[in-house]
């Protein structure tokens, strides 16, 4: 299958890989992609507990649409609670 590639800017040939989902179960809610992302493509959600009746923050895909698939916020998550999968051409 044929993915959308670029160019570097020194004439490399280079597949962005876009955010497909955040594992809430290993986000820990600190931010740090919400930071990083130039484009708000994140934004905090409350994921409710059903079993202990609390509530945390977690990041939440808000605005899919503006990823540019640079990975960004992947790479600052120390938790590795992102997947990500590049685009069919």
């Amino acid at each position: 299958m044929a993915y959308l590639t670029g160019k570097t800017k020194g004439g490399k040939d280079w597949t962005p890989a876009f955010i497909e989902a955040i594992d809430h179960e290993k986000c820990i809610g600190c931010g740090r992609c919400y930071k990083v992302c130039s484009r708000s493509v994140f934004g905090p959600l409350d994921l409710e507990d059903e079993e202990s009746e609390s509530v945390r923050m977690v990041m939440g895909i808000v605005n899919d649409a503006n990823c540019i698939g640079c990975v960004a916020c992947g790479v600052t998550c120390s938790k590795k609670a992102f997947s990500f999968k590049p685009m069919a051409a």
